[in-house]
């Protein structure tokens, strides 16, 4: 197969517990719990062949039971698993969370083999994929210093970057992107006000200010409130439909993928954070794409 945007990152199991239940510190709640392909990049892509591509995954994954059974799922989906970093003595990562009818409890994100790999992931970029200038979709899981490397890399100079930050937490990692000639950033409100040292009000707000920082284009999500798109035609908003929250991670993903693949399709800047917006509340509906 021959893909048509690559996905740079972390891919992994998760392990979702969920309940319809409002849950606080220390609930003991019944629910159910299952074990999902996931990861950022790899949420991306599932996302991605959902609306008609081909991508292509460039992580680490390991040589155990559980990166067999992973590889297997995800040749199984149609994604491109040939550029994968099969490691030997790392073991294939884990992500776990729980989810209440209030949305994410807690999550631990287990990306130990992904920070220990670094640039290996990369190798197919001077390989099979050298000289790429399709849509490149990046995730913060990555370690600080490879995102800063990548940043500054003239292969990705320019490449249709399109980076998430992963969490919060790894939010500041990106801050090297905002320089970039071509990155677009799709953040929520928090990440947004990391990224700035400041507190932002709206996605709107929130956009606008990143692209004064420097950056190429921003698209902030605040969850039901308003969206917004940020770039060098102006500022674009949309509120997503009101629908019943039964899941949320991967919503951010199921975002970021949608968008990349209505531009791909002719969308303009409209149109397409608009069809990212109702993907996104389908995804956390539990409705299928």
């Amino acid at each position: 197969m021959t893909p048509d945007i690559l996905c740079i990152g972390s891919v992994l199991w998760d392990i979702i517990g969920r309940s319809n239940a409002h849950m606080d510190k220390g609930s003991d709640v019944p629910g159910r719990i299952k074990r999902l392909p996931g990861g950022v990049a790899l949420n991306i892509a599932m996302a991605a062949k959902a609306y008609g591509m081909t991508p292509a995954l460039l992580s680490v994954v390991g040589r155990d039971a559980e990166g067999d059974e992973l590889v297997a799922a995800l040749d199984r989906m149609g994604l491109v698993t040939e550029t994968l970093y099969r490691s030997d003595d790392l073991p294939t990562d884990v992500y776990m969370a729980v989810e209440g009818g209030n949305g994410l409890i807690a999550a631990i994100a287990d990306a130990h083999s992904l920070e220990a790999v670094g640039d290996k992931i990369l190798r197919p970029l001077s390989g099979t994929l050298a000289g790429w200038d399709g849509p490149v979709a990046l995730d913060g899981n990555l370690t600080a210093d490879l995102l800063s490397r990548i940043a500054s890399d003239g292969r990705f100079a320019a490449m249709d970057l399109r980076i998430a930050p992963a969490s919060p937490g790894k939010a500041e990692r990106l801050l090297p992107f905002l320089a970039h000639p071509s990155a677009t950033l799709y953040v929520n409100l928090e990440e947004a006000g990391l990224l700035l040292h400041r507190r932002q009000t709206d996605a709107a707000e929130a956009a606008e200010a990143l692209r004064a920082r420097g950056l190429f284009r921003a698209l902030v999500t605040d969850g039901p409130r308003l969206a917004a798109c940020a770039h060098l035609g102006g500022v674009h908003a949309h509120r997503p439909p009101e629908v019943m929250v039964t899941r949320v991670t991967g919503a951010g993903d199921t975002f970021m993928a949608a968008h990349v693949a209505a531009e791909r399709q002719g969308a303009d800047a409209d149109t397409a954070l608009q069809k990212a917006v109702a993907a996104a509340a389908t995804y956390v509906s539990g409705d299928t794409y």
